[in-house]
């Protein structure tokens, strides 16, 4: 029974080769003393010697095989862990302090904690929609997207952290940075107040900011001393590096009057702005910068492409073919093309500079046409045939060589219209039908 209790002993402590030196080790429990080295050969507990212990070191292997790790990582609930972080902080306590078996439980205890964090149900504590300074925020589901949040400025980690993103300018933070929130929705501002700034970069100085951040009003400087002073070549304001994160946009003021659509570093207050006010048809450019037409030759071809639609939109509100086809839903993308022609958004403008505003609008007004003089019987009966010179084919008020009467809407060929020195031949019918019409009126 003694034989089997030393050797019990000898496989627990010293059968593995990397074990530090005997001086390092503990003194034993129960009192008895190490054998010897003089023990004969043949003593069945002879330990032999190691004499490279560099070689060990450079292996990384010096912890014990056979005793009990610190936490038990191999726990799947919620419950195991947070018995095996008490038992690591148990453990780090009894550890002698700075010492590497206390560093390395101290390694463990910081892995157990994530390992509860992704175990932990977000959702039993945090609502799913949260309504802060009209933000309307939603808890995310995605746990691989990483994010930085507009709030603290560091990332979100979608795997142990919960984090809300607003469904109205996607303003992103952690949740536990909503109750630290001071900007108001810029969604709310886009519906009170559509409208661009449209002085180029409208500077006015820090000093009338009295040296603090425009949105959030902590205290910045040229020098970065307290805090770094940047720019919005929207608002022409000053930020501070929390507020302003060097986003790139392109600025309104710059294209209606210099045609330039470089990308210019605004707050992340403006990028949202002119993100949610890019499809808004806002800009009348008639009035804000009417000598941008003579520029721009393409401006010109759209205006033409767009009168001519909202002369084709009376033949399909009346007939029933283009109504069941859809057709003015080819527009539903630019609805104000088939409301006004000269009001633009600022996407139209950018879609103008590439070229593909101008193409696919040609191939809209391309589809309509064939529809109204080609396909549609019912619309081609709607034409108009020139009382002037009474020859040629049916003409429609979208035709190139027309001209519309202002007054009842006659179309004729154009060069009859502008030889003709004398009134529009539908306009004196008109009237004429109307005066046979007024002495009845009177006598009834």
């Amino acid at each position: 029974m003694e034989y089997n209790d030393k050797l019990a002993r000898f496989r627990q402590g010293h059968l593995n080769p990397f074990n530090k030196p005997k001086e390092e080790e503990s003194p034993r429990e129960d009192g008895e003393q190490e054998p010897s080295k003089e023990s004969p050969p043949g003593s069945p507990l002879r330990v032999p010697e190691f004499q490279c212990l560099e070689r060990v070191m450079d292996l990384g292997v010096s912890e014990d095989h056979f005793s009990r790790p610190v936490g038990l990582f191999l726990a799947s609930d919620i419950q195991q862990l947070r018995q095996a972080i008490e038992e690591c902080k148990q453990v780090i306590l009894d550890l002698p302090e700075q010492s590497d078996k206390q560093k390395d439980a101290v390694v463990r205890l910081i892995h157990l904690r994530l390992k509860l964090q992704e175990l932990k149900d977000p959702h039993e504590d945090e609502p799913n929609m949260r309504i802060i300074l009209e933000h309307r925020f939603y808890k995310e589901k995605s746990k691989s997207v990483k994010q930085m949040c507009d709030k603290c400025s560091t990332f979100i980690w979608g795997l142990i952290q919960t984090w809300y993103t607003c469904t109205g300018c996607y303003y992103r933070c952690h949740s536990k940075c909503l109750n630290l929130i001071t900007k108001p929705c810029v969604r709310s501002k886009v519906s009170h107040q559509s409208e661009y700034e449209l002085t180029i970069c409208p500077e006015a100085g820090l000093d009338s900011q009295d040296y603090r951040c425009a949105e959030c009003r902590a205290p910045i400087s040229l020098r970065a001393v307290p805090g770094e002073a940047r720019q919005c070549d929207y608002t022409g304001q000053y930020y501070c590096s929390n507020c302003h994160w060097n986003d790139l946009a392109v600025v309104p003021a710059r294209v209606i009057h210099n045609w330039d659509f470089e990308p210019r570093k605004v707050s992340r207050c403006s990028m949202r702005y002119l993100a949610l006010m890019l499809g808004r048809p806002v800009l009348k450019l008639r009035e804000i910068n009417p000598l941008l037409f003579n520029y721009v030759e393409e401006l010109v071809e759209i205006r033409k492409l767009r009168q001519d639609i909202l002369l084709m939109k009376p033949y399909f509100i009346t007939c029933k073919e283009a109504m069941e086809a859809r057709l003015l839903l080819q527009l539903q993308d630019r609805q104000h093309f088939v409301e006004n022609d000269d009001m633009y958004s600022l996407q139209d403008l950018l879609d103008v500079s590439i070229g593909r505003l101008g193409a696919s609008l040609t191939d809209i007004h391309t589809m309509f046409a064939k529809h109204i003089k080609l396909d549609c019987e019912r619309c081609q009966a709607k034409g108009f045939v020139c009382e002037l010179c009474k020859e040629g084919d049916i003409l429609f008020p979208f035709d190139s060589h027309t001209s519309v009467c202002q007054d009842c809407a006659a179309v004729f060929h154009r060069d009859c219209y502008y030889d003709n020195s004398t009134s529009c031949p539908r306009c004196t019918r008109l009237n004429l039908r109307k005066q046979a019409q007024e002495p009845g009126e009177e006598k009834w």
